[in-house]
């Protein structure tokens, strides 16, 4: 099991992800999303709520570039499903899955983003919690090594997952140009503390010049309700 804080504080830029999994009293569903930025398109934003969930929005609306790969709706909540991207595939989840899909059936329709020569990978994740009972699933739809021809779909099942663990998932492995896609199993991470002292941790272990906006939420698991904590750089 590795620690998510040097995790992070090794990786100048992980670029957006997804962590997931159980806290370590066991009692809540653990997920936070965090996006990081280089471009002054990328930083100009900021998280903001949006029913049970969040969405992009730009901080200067003035400085907004092009909005199609960074303004979207990263969390939407689907009954007892939290719903989790790094893209506007949040809403094919949620569509597919509220018609009987299952979340690896919603994403067939879709890839890596359209960002050459990067092409972004797409990192996906839900949250089952009903009660009583708690899993989660993961996904990555990258490229094949950098070519567009082929498309890698991964996905990765967790029944029933294990207090203080969690699974970390980044869309690059570090910093390049251009940027190296994730590869492997989602890390193995540790989940310490309440939901303050885990915003707390993941946000400073973040690299100043590079993060941009964090989201945390921890779900009661026998009951359903939630606490959430949104940080912004841009205030």
């Amino acid at each position: 099991m590795l620690h998510l804080e040097q995790e992070l504080r090794n990786n100048e830029y992980p670029g957006r992800g997804i962590v997931i999994g159980r806290s370590a009293d066991g009692k809540s569903a653990v997920t936070a999303y965090f996006i990081m930025g280089r471009s002054s398109n990328s930083r100009n934003r900021v998280f903001v709520t949006e029913g049970e969930g969040i969405r992009t929005e730009s901080f200067d609306p003035s400085k907004l570039e092009d909005p199609s790969l960074i303004i979207y709706s990263p969390v939407r909540v689907l009954g007892s499903r939290t719903i989790v991207t790094n893209g506007d595939q949040t809403d094919t989840v949620y569509e597919g899955m509220d018609k009987g899909l299952t979340f690896e059936q919603s994403l067939r329709s879709r890839e890596f983003e359209p960002d050459a020569p990067n092409y972004t990978p797409r990192i996906s994740g839900v949250m089952y919690v009903e009660g009583g009972e708690y899993s989660y699933e993961m996904s990555i739809l990258k490229s094949n090594g950098g070519d567009p021809g082929c498309c890698i779909r991964n996905t990765f099942s967790y029944e029933n997952p294990k207090a203080g663990e969690g699974r970390f998932l980044h869309t690059y492995l570090h910093d390049g140009n251009p940027l190296p896609s994730f590869e492997g199993e989602p890390k193995c991470v540790e989940v310490r503390g309440d939901i303050d002292c885990f915003t707390e941790m993941v946000w400073n272990a973040l690299n100043q010049d590079n993060k941009v906006s964090l989201f945390v939420r921890f779900i009661d698991i026998e009951t359903g309700k939630y606490e959430t904590r949104i940080v912004n750089k841009n205030q």
